[in-house]
């Protein structure tokens, strides 16, 4: 498929990664019309990450993609766990703190809970609190995180597919020029004239460079390798994660998974991206031999690897983050926004909440009905989230190089993260369950993701919100707050349901609550009031002030 150069859509979005996919898919459902315009001419296959957090998982679930994520588990489940079985999963800080790390090492069925490592410290599932609040709010989508984002991004395009939105591949952007009430976009397939344009082009962002915005952060000190390959001696490795002088390893939990960590100041051609990303240069292939060698060099080994099984990547600690998320009609989302090591599997989940976040409300500027400064609070909300992965992922390089004074300190942390405390934290961080957006209203849902509200029908929240817009719960004896939200109509959807607590909460497009309230007085439908107002802008007819009870 080549582009129309005539044609004229609201949206162009830059990288059919599953960020880009997840965008242009929100936006369809906002009425906007989208095309996706990629430089790889067909879908990457080299290993990335392995599985998604709580958001991107609730994510799909909101658009009706749940059953399909969950087979996708099941599908990895069944190819990994034999293998994993025989994973070491050590306790925090179970391997070597200096020398070289020897094979062998407790075994133990792993768990079936999801709970990650920090800085290859995996966390053991029977530390955590599995009764926290955060965590015992989000457990219907337990079997959807262990989506790779090659599967997940297959099921994107099939969502993107069932909407009806192009996806043009082969096309790479060469110039843009924001016109005011426009962008022309150059392309090797001719110009093309857009409402908006979004990178979602990784890393090497090329839209991000033409649009002049800068990328500042901190340099990188180590080079990384995944890859997926055929190993003639597996027996030579320890299996989970092992450290030495060198760097650090892990073999699992899939059979033939092996990542290496090396700190060597990194390859002068990663300083300013990492490799995986959709845009700008393509690097060079990583070959057998080059994962071979790295491997060996950290495990203290002569383990030899005969092939790889898909592409390898290859990938630094470089952590940068955009000066601004958006120039004028220009915007930024996942990669292309911020990059940083792959160490918690943050990366991903970001960019997909920045598709989310980003989505409905340029979908809202591009219908007409958004309030004033809804586009600038896209930066506001998604900056402190992108800087905290950012410093999450940096302090788990400063725990596992192999200096003394950093193997001190990651027996420190070991230490921390074998206590019931310690592990809960990391593993609400690490799943996400415990995000929050800074919004006004003093209800401790407002600013969190939902959780999973059931009804008294047998179904949840979520599934009446598959079309994307806003989501109103009213459990008020009379339905007061839906009538409320009808001068909203086509924007809110309001689901009644038996009297109880909370009596009402109004869900954004992206999953975030945006009020919600534990009474029914007038305070209650002031408050509801202010929050329509506030997210859904000027409302199609009168609000309807019933009196309250």
């Amino acid at each position: 498929m080549t582009v129309n150069a005539k044609q004229d859509v609201d949206v162009t979005v830059v990288g059919a990664g599953p960020v880009g996919l997840v965008l242009a898919a929100e936006l369809a459902l906002s009425g906007a019309s989208v095309q996706v315009i990629e430089r790889l001419t067909e879908p990457a296959d080299a290993m990335k990450a392995g599985s998604i957090n709580v958001p991107t998982a609730e994510a799909l679930d909101r658009r009706g993609l749940l059953a399909a994520a969950e087979q996708v588990q099941r599908e990895v489940l069944e190819r990994v766990g034999p293998f994993a079985r025989k994973t070491d999963d050590q306790r925090p800080g179970g391997g070597q703190p200096t020398g070289d790390q020897q094979p062998g090492g407790s075994r133990r069925a792993p768990d079936s809970r999801f709970t990650g490592h920090f800085a290859g410290m995996v966390l053991d599932a029977d530390l955590v609190d599995w009764s926290d609040a955060d965590l015992a709010a989000h457990t219907a989508v337990a079997g959807a995180r262990m989506v790779p984002q090659r599967e997940l991004e297959e099921l994107l395009a099939g969502h993107v597919t069932r909407l009806g939105i192009p996806v043009l591949r082969g096309v790479e952007v060469t110039a843009l020029e924001d016109t005011g009430d426009g962008v022309l976009v150059g392309t090797t397939a001719g110009p093309v004239r857009t409402g908006w344009l979004v990178g979602c082009d990784g890393g090497r962002s090329t839209v991000r460079r033409l649009a002049g915005i800068d990328f500042p952060g901190t340099d990188p000190e180590l080079t990384g390798h995944l890859a997926l390959v055929d190993i003639a001696d597996p027996e030579k490795l320890a299996n989970g994660w092992a450290w030495s002088t060198r760097g650090a390893y892990r073999y699992g939990p899939q059979p033939g998974r092996v990542v290496t960590v090396e700190f060597d100041s990194a390859h002068a051609d990663l300083a300013h991206a990492r490799p995986r990303s959709r845009g700008g240069t393509p690097m060079a292939p990583v070959t057998l031999d080059e994962v071979q060698a790295s491997l060996r060099r950290v495990s203290g080994t002569d383990v030899t690897l005969t092939a790889l099984r898909a592409a390898a990547t290859r990938w630094t600690d470089n952590a940068r983050q955009a000066a601004a998320y958006r120039s004028g009609r220009v915007l930024l989302a996942g990669d292309a926004a911020h990059v940083h090591s792959p160490f918690g599997g943050q990366g991903l989940n970001l960019g997909v909440g920045d598709a989310m976040n980003l989505g409905w409300k340029l979908g809202a500027v591009v219908a007409g009905w958004a309030p004033d400064g809804l586009l600038d609070t896209y930066d506001a909300e998604r900056r402190p989230l992108g800087a905290w992965v950012l410093d999450w992922t940096r302090a788990q390089i400063g725990v596992m190089r192999g200096d003394a004074k950093s193997a001190a300190l990651r027996e420190v942390v070991a230490d921390l993260l074998s206590t019931r405390d310690g592990t809960t934290y990391a593993v609400k961080k690490i799943s996400g369950a415990d995000q929050r957006i800074d919004l006004p209203g003093d209800h401790p849902l407002v600013g969190r993701f939902v959780p999973d509200l059931w009804l008294a029908d047998g179904s949840r929240l979520v599934d009446h919100g598959h079309g994307g817009g806003f989501l109103l719960l009213d459990r008020t004896p009379d339905g007061t707050f839906a009538r409320l939200a009808q001068a909203w109509d086509g924007r809110v959807s309001s689901v009644t349901d038996g009297h109880a607590t909370p009596t009402g909460v109004l869900v954004r497009p992206d999953g975030v609550v945006a009020w919600a309230s534990d009474a029914t007085d007038t305070a209650a439908v002031t408050g509801l009031e202010s929050a329509l107002h506030r997210w859904t802008g000027t409302p199609s007819s009168a609000p309807d002030h019933m009196p309250v009870g």
